[in-house]
């Protein structure tokens, strides 16, 4: 009888936790339930130190302190069904040393989970609508040393596009292994707003401001994320992210430009070098993210995480992203009606 207890207990309590652990926000594999709407609200601050690449020294922007860079996440779903959920990520940066902010990150998509607990691990396929496009593209061109420099005055892009990915993995008792991968596919436009500082394209009739047109790019990223129940109130988790940042790149300046001629050179001929320097403008970069998360589950509904990141990179010549160092530290509220 005291055997037939105990495994009774043992049991109750496995299954227990398991369905805690399958309803922790911060388990890679949450899905909400159908008629379940959550959100995850993060605060966070950053430390970064800039690299050495060849955009940043000639704006003697190398090797330099920024502190403190300020971010803000929300991130929404709502469960359609128990396999199919809409969901919304959006982020806002602040860096005051660069004086440049706005939406780092905006997404909105379905994802269905194909394969289920029953199956031998979880996979769910997922596709976003890329939300760059909702705010053009925001910087001015200045002379630095003998060519041409760009200070970026937001962090978007000013392209639409669309994300596919897939993310996969198994649950056990109290531990959690997924993985997951995504393809974005940006489309090139004109949705940039770029203020003239430079005196030669003064000097030729540029406008105070103008756009270009810009190619459309290709990205990739992958993470691996472990997570572990620790009790029914306690959880934690780490995880490894690979991002990659593609080179933009210029085909045609946008706006009507004038034909000046000053001295043996007109208009058209600054244009001609310009897209000849910008047509790969060779600055994209590579993100290594390491991740780790510490939660306590205040009641059913109301979950508080802890969380970091260090990030380093691999930057192109002409990156004004890249860091010799990035550190991250927030707090996240998760809730779910």
């Amino acid at each position: 009888m005291k055997k037939t207890l105990k495994g009774l207990i043992a049991v109750t309590a496995s299954v227990i936790s398991t369905g805690a652990m399958a309803s922790n926000m911060e388990n890679p594999l949450y899905m909400p339930m159908e008629g379940e709407f959550y959100t995850k609200t993060g605060a966070a601050i950053m430390y970064k130190k800039t690299d050495h690449t060849a955009a940043l020294v000639a704006k003697n922007a190398d090797g330099k302190d920024e502190f403190p860079v300020w971010r803000f996440t929300e991130d929404l779903g709502y469960g359609i069904t128990d396999r199919l959920d809409i969901h919304g990520r959006f982020g806002y940066t602040k860096d005051g040393d660069i004086d440049r902010k706005g939406m780092h990150r905006g997404r909105l998509g379905l994802a269905f989970r194909a394969l289920t607990e029953d199956d031998p691990f979880v996979l769910d396929l997922y596709a976003d609508a890329y939300l760059s496009g909702a705010m053009p593209m925001k910087g001015t061109v200045k002379p630095y040393g003998s060519s041409f420099g760009f200070d970026y005055a937001n962090y978007s892009n000013g392209r639409w596009g669309v994300i596919t990915g897939t993310k996969f993995g198994k649950r056990w008792a109290d531990f959690t292994l997924a993985g997951h991968v995504e393809y974005l596919q940006t489309f090139g436009n004109h949705n940039n707003k770029i203020k003239i500082e430079h005196p030669t394209l003064k000097l030729f009739g540029f406008p105070d401001e103008i756009s270009v047109d810009l190619k459309s790019t290709s990205e990739w990223t992958a993470g691996i994320d472990a997570f572990y129940q620790i009790d029914m109130d306690w959880s934690c988790g780490f995880g490894f992210e690979f991002v990659e940042h593609a080179d933009n790149g210029i085909k045609s300046i946008h706006t009507q430009l004038p034909n000046k001629t000053v001295g043996p050179m007109t208009t058209a001929d600054v244009v001609k070098t310009l897209l000849a320097e910008t047509k790969d403008m060779n600055d994209g970069w590579d993100e290594y993210i390491l991740k780790a998360n510490l939660a306590y589950q205040m009641s059913d509904a109301i979950q508080w995480t802890l969380f970091g990141e260090y990030t380093f990179d691999d930057s192109h010549a002409q990156s004004q992203n890249g860091t010799d160092a990035k550190i991250e530290l927030g707090v996240r509220l998760n809730a779910r009606f």
